[in-house]
Parts: C-alpha cells; sequence; structure tokens
C-alpha cells in the first residue's frame, strides 16, 4: 500500500526520524503532569512493582522494569498482560501486594483492559501509561502517564515505544530523587538528533547492500527487553524471520544457525562488556553477520562487527536504553521496504488488538 504522499512507509519513516523531538516534548509534558506528582504521594508505600503489556508493550515493560529496580532499588517484575488472565495464581501473592503498571499505546488493547478489570476487583490501585488520552484505560486507572506526542498513525511502535519507556524512566528517576539519571534523560535528545541520519543512512546502505534468511538479537539484563522488540521490529516491518536470545545463551544450541545468511545483532552493555565481546567474536568466527550497538567500542568489536554503531551517551547506562533502540526501528524498516513490504501497513497487524469477550 503506496501512502497518500506516495511513498511506502511514509508514516513509519517519519515517527522514526522524530523521535529525538519526541522525546523532548514528552519529557517537558511529564514535568508539569500532576499525575506524576499523585503517583509520588500515592504510591509511595509500595515496595513491588509490576509492569504489563502486550506485544512491543511487553518488552517496554521488560526494560521498563529493570530501569525501575536499578534506580529505585525497589522490586520489579514485567508479565505479558494474558499471564495475569490466565495463570493469576503465578502472579498474585497475597503477601506481598504490588503496584500495577498497564502500558497501552491505544488504552483499549483488550487483554490490558481485562488486566485492568480483574485488578480492579481485588481493589488494586492502576497506574496506566499510554499515548492516547479519555481512553478506556485511562477511565479505569487511578493516574495516568498520558503521551499524546508520542502516538503514531502507522501499525508498528516506534516512537510510541521509546517515548513511553523514557516516562516510566523519568518517574523512577522522580521517585528515586536521582538528578544525574534524570539530566541524562533530558539530554538525551539533543545528543541523539545529530546522530540519527547517520544510524539510518548507514542502515539502509547496509540492508541494500547484503541478504540475510534470518535475523537474531540478543541483548542481556535492560538489553533484554529491546532484543525482543528488536528481533519484533524486523518480523512486523519486513515479514522476515527473526529471534531473540540473552547473549550468553545464544551459545547454548541456538548458535548452530549461523552462517553467512544469518545477521545477528548485538546490543552491547557496559556492564557485561567483556563477556557479550566473547560472543560477538564466536559468532564471527563461525561465519556470522555482526551488527553491534555499543555506548563505546573497543577494536575488537570494531574488527568483528560488519556494522557498527557507537552511541557515545553520557550518564547512567539505563538512561541510554530507547537509543539503543533505533537500529532496530530502522533495519525493519529498510528491510520492509526491499521486499516491497509497506511498512506503515504489516500484513495481519492493526494498530490495536481488541478482542471478543470471552464467556
Amino acid at each position: 500500500m503506496v501512502d497518500a504522499n506516495g511513498k511506502l512507509g511514509f508514516h513509519t519513516r517519519t515517527e522514526i526520524h522524530s523521535q529525538p523531538r519526541c522525546w523532548e516534548e514528552c519529557l517537558r509534558r511529564l514535568k508539569q503532569d500532576p499525575q506524576v506528582e499523585w503517583i509520588l504521594q500515592n504510591c509511595s508505600n509500595q515496595r513491588r512493582w509490576l509492569f504489563m503489556g502486550c506485544g512491543s508493550s511487553y518488552y517496554l515493560a521488560q526494560a521498563a522494569a529493570s530501569t525501575w529496580k536499578a534506580v529505585t532499588g525497589l522490586t520489579a517484575q514485567a508479565i505479558p498482560a494474558s499471564e495475569l488472565l490466565l495463570f493469576p495464581d503465578l502472579i498474585l501473592d497475597r503477601d506481598s501486594p504490588f503496584q500495577p503498571v498497564l502500558i497501552s499505546r491505544s488504552g483499549h488493547t483488550s487483554e490490558i483492559l481485562e488486566s485492568a478489570d480483574y485488578l480492579k476487583s481485588r481493589k488494586m490501585p492502576l497506574v496506566a501509561v499510554t499515548c492516547a488520552p479519555d481512553q478506556d484505560l485511562e477511565q479505569r486507572a487511578a493516574a495516568t502517564l498520558c503521551l499524546p506526542a508520542a502516538d503514531e498513525k502507522s501499525t508498528v511502535m516506534t516512537r510510541s515505544f521509546t517515548s513511553m519507556l523514557l516516562g516510566i524512566q523519568f518517574l523512577a528517576g522522580r521517585w528515586a530523587a536521582n538528578e544525574e539519571f534524570l539530566d541524562a534523560l533530558d539530554r538525551l535528545p539533543d545528543l541523539v538528533q545529530p546522530a540519527l541520519e547517520g544510524i539510518s543512512s548507514a542502515l539502509e546502505s547496509f540492508v541494500a547492500a547484503r541478504e540475510f534468511e534470518d535475523y537474531v538479537w540478543l541483548g542481556q539484563g535492560p538489553f533484554y527487553g529491546l532484543a525482543c522488540e528488536g528481533a519484533l521490529k524486523v518480523k512486523e516491518m519486513s515479514c522476515s524471520y527473526a529471534q531473540n536470545f540473552h547473549t550468553l545463551e545464544f551459545r547454548h544450541g541456538p548458535k548452530s544457525i549461523v552462517g553467512p545468511e544469518t545477521l545477528i545483532m548485538f546490543q552491547l552493555s557496559e556492564v557485561g562488556y567483556q563477556a557479550e565481546r566473547e560472543v560477538v567474536e564466536e559468532v564471527k568466527a563461525l561465519g556470522g553477520a555482526v551488527m553491534a550497538v555499543v555506548h563505546k567500542a573497543d577494536e575488537r568489536v570494531r574488527k568483528a562487527a560488519d556494522l557498527l554503531f557507537e552511541l557515545h551517551l553520557p550518564g547512567p547506562e539505563y538512561a541510554r536504553l530507547a537509543a539503543h533502540i533505533l537500529p532496530a526501528q530502522l533495519l525493519g524498516f529498510y528491510t520492509g521496504l526491499k521486499k516491497r513490504i509497506d511498512p506503515d501497513h504489516p500484513r495481519h497487524l492493526s494498530r490495536v488488538v481488541i478482542l471478543n469477550a470471552r464467556s
């Protein structure tokens, strides 16, 4: 499907490239949002936080939970909303109550709304994170972080993913009164903006020159949720086969798929850099193609990588997570265009999953 502007993926391209300025607007809104203050004042006794979503929002929840635990020191967990609905006994604990945070771009994803109703029936006040004001989820929540500037026209989540992640990270920084972390979030838009065009151009050229049958995203710790999201972007936007694993787990069986037709994409952390670097070199020695996203690489990673993105972003590692997902979004986008698939309207997908009510 060609957009009215005459280009495949017109909206997706625009939304990916708009992210730094969108982050700036979202952070400005959050600093003035009374809902932030309400959460800080009324949820301060909660020691366990449960983040939930569906699809991209679940992978966002994984990155958000990692950030929440690292920045606030509180217990945090991420689950897909369906787990609560189908296996509540594995989630609920009478002796350890939790603060639920429900994430939905549209505010009316069926499984999120069912989860909200289930939790409300158990007298749990809900925190919602969304991009759509005045929707069903906000009406069920005690407090809502709403970021309308991040909403999209395209089907696939790009700027909504990064912006809602930044919103939760901002709340974590406020909760912990961590000025270094909050300052790093503030600086992110201006630091990423000039780099984004270069990342986009490099990926456009790389995709045009190479052919792959398999795509694998690898990450550890807070980067594992991003690896899941990276694989999903390639699947959604290009209908390509993509997988995700914890980086070191890739050695334990999955590495058998490595070959020249396989692109292995690494989200390299600072904490686990040395161990993860060994996997990069192992994959390269096995004949795989390597793409790496890292804060700062050494010569060994530079030598092993077919395509390398060094972000050089100052501040705490967790504050850089939103920037780390940009190459994954662009890889999915350009791969889709190469296959003449419209990233704005992937097959079989809709912007929001609405299910018939279960009897």
